[in-house]
């Protein structure tokens, strides 16, 4: 008997947890999201998390909740809540950390939810009138008392409280047995066929949580895969099955598609193949039907590819353009692909040089008025020409008129193209490389990334610097000194090749660090702080506003390289020194003028930079999606590093914890898909009043 006391308790145990504050191991993490969130008792001192503060905490705003609302993560507040006092203590939060991190957290979650009592079993009433207290107001009527229940419960006479296993099982099943007795509900007239809006509204009801938008609005087109208008109790069980296989749906349709020749697949080819994969799981005629009509509404054909069942798989998925599964079509060969690659690569290269130069013509006057600044140099007295960056652009204005402004524009746009191109399509290649299957990259891979991005450009931007800056800065003496004009053919046959990469150490010394800073920087405000992603694509307001913000710590923290730069590349005037190397030029700046002329013109090249690389980056996104390689499908995926997955199927994104959240989340709300948001507030006062609602004594 002793023997049997201790076991009952090791097994309570083990579902309820201990509660002891000393057995309950908190990781850092869990710490410091704990005291985040918590708040101090005035009373006791003690800090602890209440129902707003657990939400926070277990679904942070950032996150997709997709068809579950996040008020409904109160439901999991009754979980963590042990001793019904609604608030947590660290001891608390640090059991259902834990809890979480089980194997079977999802299912055990539920079941502690129900297991009001702490004793280790779920009673059949209990669950009965928690269900009725937490259903939406307008729910189908389901029946607890039918035959299915009496199979896991027991019948009225013989009725058992159900042990963890039992009620997981009952769980499992419980979504069938609902869509069974609400599709008996609707047909009124008992010959197996009710209205097309009817399923609708039992699906919603049923599966709302689990389903992708596109789905939920074409429900009712079910009906056109039979002869009549209606819809069949065969159609809707084929319906739930697919549903319910979703997952290894995906990967037949996945392995299929990636050994067809061109990316698509007929009905006849994923029953076959689904063959070969499953060896129990077979999928019968009606569920192949089922799936190819929903995949196929928006284009009708015999043959589908990833794309055209992206709409049906990935509950995440809201916007037609969005296409995330889209993978490359096969080559054929070795010769093809070699081609595709080049082609694909010109375009890239194309689309880089458009935006690079539609970038460079938006911020030039700003690039003219910070040359010009930086080649200023104070140690000539008298003989200071700007106060300041203001000032110079006005001087150019009346000195030279508004055109003085875009001296020489020319050739930086015929040199910034290829600039740009490169620098945008190498980043592109060297991100590719070292990113994963997901998307994901390295930190330090997105640095090297950039950094070889902007080590290629010097090819092409140092003879465009040069020739440049000696355009820019020779109307400002023209006005006192008697000096012709020249060209910029004048000036590339005057340098000749070796005088046009004059200074590239110096441009290297620029170029390198600030794309190193700029991509990485660039990439992250998109993914972290505007919300990229590949169900997420982002606005050219919010590209802009990235590539801007981006912009200002590159820009500014290598000025003193391209102050360096302007200085060597500049032809020096009668009684200036003229500098022989890097470190010459860099000597004798800090002897004459002192550290702060390193960042002369600082913010006159934050605000040339900054919004040029903002406008060539968002261009170049919009181009590719206003201008796709011919022969390939139209992406409205994110660029710029975050890749579409097209191997295994693609992981849920977020927190460990929160995504067993939402997972447990989806089992109960197999029970209702309103489950926690009827009007008594089962997340906030409901539960809270538990007890009074199964006849017990209400918790303090």
């Amino acid at each position: 008997m002793a023997q049997l006391t201790k076991a009952k308790e090791v097994v309570k145990e083990t579902l309820l947890g201990s509660e002891q504050a000393e057995d309950v191991i908190l990781s850092a993490q869990s710490k410091a999201t704990f005291t985040q969130n918590s708040k101090m008792d005035a009373e006791t001192g003690e800090s602890y998390m209440g129902e707003e503060e657990f939400i926070t905490a277990i679904a942070p705003e950032s996150e997709d909740y997709h068809k579950i609302k996040r008020e409904q993560y109160a439901i999991l507040f009754k979980v963590a809540d042990r001793k019904g006092l609604g608030k947590i203590t660290i001891s608390d939060w640090g059991t259902f950390e834990n809890l979480l991190a089980k194997p079977d957290a999802e299912y055990e979650i539920a079941f502690r939810l129900f297991d009001v009592d702490r004793t280790g079993t779920v009673k059949y009433d209990v669950l009965k009138k928690l269900y009725e207290a937490n259903k939406g107001p307008d729910s189908i009527p389901f029946d607890w008392n039918c035959e299915w229940a009496s199979l896991y419960s027991g019948g009225k006479k013989h009725r058992h409280d159900l042990t963890y296993p039992q009620f997981s099982q009952m769980l499992r099943g419980l979504q069938g047995e609902r869509i069974r007795q609400a599709f008996h509900f609707m047909d009124k007239n008992g010959d197996g066929y009710i209205e097309p809006e009817d399923f609708q509204r039992i699906i919603l009801e049923t599966a709302k949580h689990k389903l992708s938008d596109y789905l939920l609005e074409n429900l009712h087109t079910l009906c056109n895969i039979s002869a009549g208008s209606k819809i069949s109790y065969a159609n809707v069980r084929a319906f739930q099955n697919m549903i319910r296989e979703m997952d290894l749906v995906e990967m037949i349709i996945r392995q299929a598609t990636a050994q067809s020749t061109d990316g698509k697949i007929t009905r006849t080819e994923f029953l076959n193949e689904a063959a070969r994969i499953t060896r129990f799981s077979l999928f019968t005629p009606m569920e192949a039907d089922i799936l190819f009509h929903f995949a196929s509404l928006d284009e009708p054909s015999g043959r589908l590819g990833l794309s055209d069942f992206a709409k049906v798989l990935d509950p995440s998925w809201r916007n037609p353009m969005y296409n995330a599964f889209a993978a490359p079509i096969n080559p054929l060969t070795t010769g093809q692909n070699v081609l595709h690659q080049i082609l694909e690569s010109a375009h890239h290269f194309a689309l880089g040089s458009l935006a690079g130069a539609f970038g460079a013509f938006m911020v030039y006057p700003i690039d003219l008025v910070k040359t010009r600044m930086q080649n200023q140099r104070s140690s000539r007295v008298g003989e200071m020409l700007y106060k300041n960056s203001w000032d110079c652009a006005k001087k150019v204005v009346k000195n030279e008129g508004f055109k003085g402004l875009y001296s020489g524009v020319l050739p930086q746009l015929v040199g910034v193209a290829p600039e740009k191109a490169i620098k945008l399509t190498i980043n592109d290649l060297v991100r590719a490389h070292f990113s994963a299957s997901d998307g994901k990259i390295w930190i330090p891979h997105e640095i090297i990334a950039g950094g070889t991005a902007g080590a290629c450009q010097v090819i092409f931007t140092n003879p465009l610097e040069i020739v440049k800056i000696r355009l820019q800065v020779q109307g400002e003496v023209a006005k006192t000194a008697d000096i012709p004009r020249r060209s910029a053919m004048w000036i590339v046959k005057n340098l000749g090749l070796v005088g046009l990469y004059k200074g590239a150490s110096a441009c290297l010394l620029r170029d390198v660090p600030f794309s190193a800073i700029y991509f990485p920087t660039y990439n992250h405000l998109k993914r972290d702080y505007f919300g990229e992603s590949q169900t997420k694509s982002l606005g050219i307001l919010q590209l802009l506003t990235a590539g801007a913000i981006a912009g200002m710590p590159a820009a500014y923290l290598t000025t003193p390289c391209d102050v360096i730069k302007t200085r060597l590349q500049v032809e020096a005037r009668k009684g200036e020194a003229t500098y022989t190397s890097l470190r010459h030029c860099a000597k004798t700046i800090f002897k004459e003028e002192g550290f702060k002329a390193f960042f002369k013109g600082g913010p006159a090249r934050i605000m040339r930079s900054s919004p040029q690389f903002g406008f060539t980056l968002a261009g170049y996104e919009v181009l590719q999606g206003l201008l796709p390689m011919p022969g390939s499908e139209k992406k409205d995926a994110p660029h710029m590093g975050v890749a579409v997955a097209t191997g295994g199927l693609p992981g849920q994104e977020g927190p460990f914890s929160f995504l067993r959240s939402k997972n447990a989340l989806k089992i109960i709300l197999d029970l209702d898909a309103g489950f926690g948001l009827s009007g008594k507030e089962p997340g906030r006062h409901g539960w809270r009043t538990l007890n009074k609602i199964i006849g017990g004594k209400p918790a303090q």
